[in-house]
Formats: C-alpha cells, sequence, structure tokens
C-alpha cells in the first residue's frame, strides 16, 4: 500500500482544495482512505470534523458504515468493498441532505439505460446506413451527443453486462464468459448506489447475468440466459429480491416487455427512476415480429470486401482466427451452434437488420410515454450494446475476438439539461464507464475502484487531460461455443495488439491509422519489432493496473 501522505494527495484531501468541494465529496474522499492508523490520519479527521461542521452534522454518523482495513490479500478487492461501503454509507447522507433542501434543488434526472444486442455502430442510419432505417435510435444522438469511439472490454454478452453494472473488469468479478455467472453479492452495482441514493430502479428484457434479480430492485420483469422464445417469452417478475415462477408471455418478445416496462414508468412516484432496459434483439436465431416479415424483399447486400478470404486461406491471419466456428454458411464438425449458424450473408444481414428495426419501434413508444408523462427533457437516455457482431467480414458472424466490429458499439446520450444536441465525441470510451456517467449524472459520489471513467465532463463538452490513451481487452471462453481461443489485447488510438496466450501463442499488430479495416498483420515484420515489444509491455502494464491476476476456470457444472 502507498505511503498515507500519497494516499491522501490520492484522493485529493492534501493541500487544502477540499475547502471548495461539497461536504459529500468531502465525505467520499475520506471513506476512501480507509482506517489506518498512522499519525498522518489526524489531519484527515480534521477535514472531516470541518466538512461535518457545515454540514450540521456530528462526525460519528460517517464511521457508522464500518470501515474494514486493506489487508495483504487481494488488495484491489478489498479496497473496492471498503470504498463501496463508504459510498453506500456516503449516498445515505446524500439522501438525507437532499431531503431537506428544496424540490427545486434536490431535482435529480431520471435514468434510462438501452441496449440492443450485439448492435454495430454502422447498423444505424444516423451513421449512414443507407438500408437500415433507425429513427428512434438515431433521435437520441440527433438531440444528444454520439460518442464515435466506444468499445467492450470483452465482446461477450454476460461479461458485458455485468462489467456495465459494476465498473469492473471481468477478472475483478468473475464474471468472465457466458457459463451462468452472478455478480458476486459484495460487489455493489451502481443501480444498488442509485437506489440507496432514493432512485426507484427497474430491469426489463435480457438480464443473462445469473441471480440478477435476487438484488433489491424495485422491479423486476426480466429473462435469464442469451435469448428467450421469439414469441413465447418466458419472463420472471418480482421486486426486492423476491420473485415468482417464470411465466410464458403471449407475443412479440420486445413489444411485451416494452409494453410492461410502460406502465411501471406511467405509475405515480415521488422519487426519480432508474430504468435498464435491454433488448434481444437482434440476437440469433433473428426472428421476425410478423409487421416485418416483408421488410427488405429484393433490396441486395453488399459482399464485405474481405468475405472470400477464407479462399485465400485468410492472408496474415493467425489459425486461431481462421480455425473459429462462427464462418458464415457452414459449421464445424462438433459444433455447439450449429442450430443458430448463419446460414447465408443476405438472410442473416436482413434477419439482423429488422431485429434491430423491432427496437427502434418500441424505442419510439418509450419517446411517446415519456413525451405524454411530461418527462422527457427531465430524463437521461444512454443507448448502447453489449458488444458489436462480424457481419460477413471474413466470412465471419458473431463477435469474441478482438477487432474492430466484434468490440465497437454505438454509444449515444441524450440529456437536454447538460448535452448539446447533435454533438460528437471521439474520446475511447468503454462500458466500464457507465456505471460511474449514472452515479455522477445523479450526483452519486463514484466508489474509488471503480476501473471505469464517467462521461459526464464530456457530455458538458470538456476536453479532460487526463483521459485513458488505451484500455485492455480479454476474452476466456474456450473451448466452448464458436471455439474462439482465449485472447487479450491492448487498444490505443492507434494501434492494436491481440495476443492468444495458450499454445500456440499466436499474435496479430495493426496500425489503425493506416489500416482500419485491420487487414495488415504487422506482428513478424522486423520492421515494427519495437512497436510489438512495446505493445506488449503496455500489455502486461494494464494487466497490472487493472489488478489481472485471473487464472481462468469454467463453472462447475449442475447437476
Amino acid at each position: 500500500m502507498p505511503p498515507y501522505d500519497c494516499r491522501l494527495r490520492n484522493a485529493g484531501l492534501a493541500g487544502g482544495q477540499w475547502n471548495r468541494w461539497p461536504p459529500t465529496r468531502v465525505v467520499a474522499a475520506y471513506r476512501q482512505l480507509g482506517s489506518a492508523r498512522v499519525e498522518s490520519e489526524r489531519r484527515v479527521d480534521g477535514l472531516l470534523s470541518a466538512a461535518c461542521a457545515r454540514m450540521n452534522l456530528p462526525v460519528d454518523i460517517i464511521h457508522s458504515g464500518g470501515l474494514v482495513p486493506d489487508t495483504p490479500d487481494n488488495p484491489l478487492r478489498r479496497s473496492f468493498l471498503k470504498a463501496g461501503a463508504g459510498a453506500v454509507g456516503t449516498v445515505a447522507l446524500s439522501a438525507s441532505l437532499l431531503a431537506a433542501q428544496t424540490p427545486q434543488a434536490r431535482r435529480r434526472p431520471n435514468l434510462i439505460f438501452v441496449t440492443t444486442d450485439g448492435h454495430r455502430p454502422d447498423a444505424l442510419s444516423l451513421n449512414g446506413n443507407r438500408i437500415l432505417q433507425t429513427p428512434n435510435f438515431d433521435r437520441i444522438g440527433r438531440e444528444g451527443v454520439q460518442f464515435r469511439n466506444s468499445f467492450v472490454t470483452n465482446a461477450l454478452c454476460l461479461p458485458s453486462r455485468a462489467t456495465a453494472l459494476t465498473g469492473l473488469y471481468g477478472h475483478n468479478t468473475g464474471c468472465v464468459d457466458n457459463l451462468d455467472r452472478a455478480i458476486p453479492d459484495d460487489v455493489p452495482m451502481f443501480t444498488d448506489l442509485l437506489r440507496d441514493s432514493g432512485y426507484e430502479v427497474s430491469v426489463f428484457g435480457k438480464a443473462h447475468v445469473r441471480d440478477l434479480g435476487r438484488r433489491n430492485f424495485d422491479y423486476y420483469f426480466a429473462y435469464p440466459g442469451a435469448a428467450t422464445d421469439y414469441f413465447w417469452p418466458v419472463i420472471s417478475e418480482g421486486a426486492h429480491g423476491q420473485l415468482g415462477a417464470p411465466a410464458v408471455h403471449e407475443g412479440y418478445v420486445e413489444d411485451v416487455v416494452m409494453d410492461r416496462a410502460i406502465r411501471w414508468l406511467q405509475q405515480k412516484r415521488e422519487k426519480p427512476f432508474c430504468m435498464i432496459f435491454w433488448f434481444q434483439s437482434p440476437h440469433a436465431p433473428f426472428f421476425r415480429p410478423r409487421r416485418l416479415l416483408d421488410l427488405y424483399n429484393g433490396i441486395p447486400i453488399p459482399k464485405p470486401a474481405t468475405f472470400d478470404d477464407d479462399l485465400k486461406g485468410y492472408p496474415g491471419k493467425p489459425r486461431a482466427f481462421a480455425e473459429a466456428d462462427d464462418v458464415i454458411g457452414t459449421y464445424t464438425r462438433h459444433s455447439q451452434t450449429r442450430s443458430n449458424c448463419a446460414r447465408s450473408l443476405e438472410e442473416m444481414v436482413k434477419d439482423y437488420y429488422a431485429g434491430i428495426v423491432s427496437a427502434d419501434e418500441n424505442m419510439g413508444k418509450l419517446f411517446q410515454a415519456l413525451t405524454e408523462m411530461g418527462q422527457l427533457d427531465d430524463t437521461a437516455i444512454m443507448f448502447s450494446s453489449d458488444h458489436g457482431f462480424f457481419m460477413g467480414e471474413w466470412r465471419k458472424y458473431d463477435k469474441r475476438f478482438m477487432h474492430e466490429p466484434s468490440i465497437r458499439t454505438p454509444m449515444l446520450i441524450r440529456y437536454p439539461g447538460i448535452v448539446r444536441a447533435g454533438s460528437t465525441d471521439d474520446h475511447m470510451v468503454t462500458n466500464l464507464d457507465i456505471a460511474p456517467t449514472f452515479l455522477e449524472l445523479a450526483g452519486v459520489p463514484v466508489p474509488g475502484r471503480m476501473q471505469g471513467l464517467s462521461m459526464v465532463p464530456l457530455l458538458k463538452g470538456e476536453r479532460p487531460a487526463n483521459w485513458r490513451k488505451d484500455w485492455l481487452y480479454e476474452y476466456y471462453e474456450y473451448p466452448g461455443a464458436h471455439d474462439v481461443r482465449k485472447n487479450r489485447g491492448v487498444r490505443t488510438e492507434r494501434y492494436k495488439f491481440i495476443h492468444y496466450w495458450e499454445p500456440p501463442e499466436e499474435f496479430e499488430m495493426y496500425d489503425l491509422e493506416q489500416d482500419p479495416g485491420e487487414l495488415h498483420n504487422l506482428y513478424g515484420d522486423p520492421r515494427h519489432a519495437k512497436l510489438a515489444r512495446d505493445l506488449r509491455q503496455r500489455l502486461e502494464d494494464l494487466r497490472h493496473e487493472t489488478d489481472d491476476h485471473y487464472v481462468y476456470q469454467p463453472p462447475p457444472r449442475v447437476g
């Protein structure tokens, strides 16, 4: 652990700048420090006492959360849990302060977090797609901001959702694959902190994360796993961790779930709300609602330039890439996914697009409901996806690899209170940033050990000098569906380095500025040997910075 004076500086409590902070931020910083009994802590106690005096509160109230000292074993996790517990205590304190303010002063935005499944950024008419029309998703970007460099740290459904909820890498929570993983009970989700601060919180749609409905949501109407039946969805319903038996509903899944979500929104309430709405579309097997069966008839689908690279032996690509079970029009002998495989490029693309249209139509219902309630401009709406998707590049479908079609996602945010309509931002943002962004929008302290960055400064048009220049990618689920070998990598603003670390080790490296299509693998070229060494070292540095000592173990089989 760093010396205590360094920890004071890291928490921002050294040098007197705390005097310009809101009192609750002083409290949050104090809790981040822990309870190490050293001489310097007397100074912190003085700061804390002053902050409490400014709030007309006894200093003992801050200690009531029960701080846990650091221990040498697994320090990141223990420090995070300690900071999380401190944040919960601070949130409760914030709520009591808000209650004493005038209604106008304590008004906080409603929050809505919408995702589709496997939605590429170019599958929006906002971004120039000439086949697909998405007027309602486009509206979020036209009336808000679009982040043009948005990524996920693991291009897989469950890990991506867990990261969005916790602000942590999968290697810190154990949510690293699609194999029925649960977020540990002692790891706070941003929804927990929002609810503790006075929000009503709900979840609708594809939850996927195991036991998510057992957490304390005010309302839960969702289904586990990668997908439910498109026309007879099986959905669990409940509140406050108590769920009824899963029930079959009649109707197209997105219509059924959105109608229930709007009914929940329209209930009378005194508190602000946070609603998570996760669409299943456009997830395989890509079924359409009846109203869209004729959509795209007779419209040609262009073939990607690399579609026939398999006939050339996948030039420059490692065997790990070439031999995965994710090729359009066929499957491997022992495929686990043959029932959901993509039979042709045209069929897949048209059904994928129709699924997005079904989600977009339901997004329109949500806009209409918010407008009729008079809540639209008091609600911050974030739209993204859990990962991207190959659409015939290298004749592939699905995701999992670290290539751009797989890791890029939309990130659109509408909130007229602070966001300039029609703006764009090119900073690299990731799904790690979702949790801290919602917390800051709500005025809730962000736990110090969340690994993401709040996008709120970017929403305000600011350009933070310390924004990330690179980030770590990881994928673990092998052997498994689609047989994509374990890989991790680093993506900078210009370069990408991918390491398939299990024997036989293989590598990919690209200059994305000169080669945005990732056609020319630079690894092994003597002219780029130093770049390869530097990026490999940066990959190891990022693993160290994120406390990545994880050794993959598939979960035990049940039954």
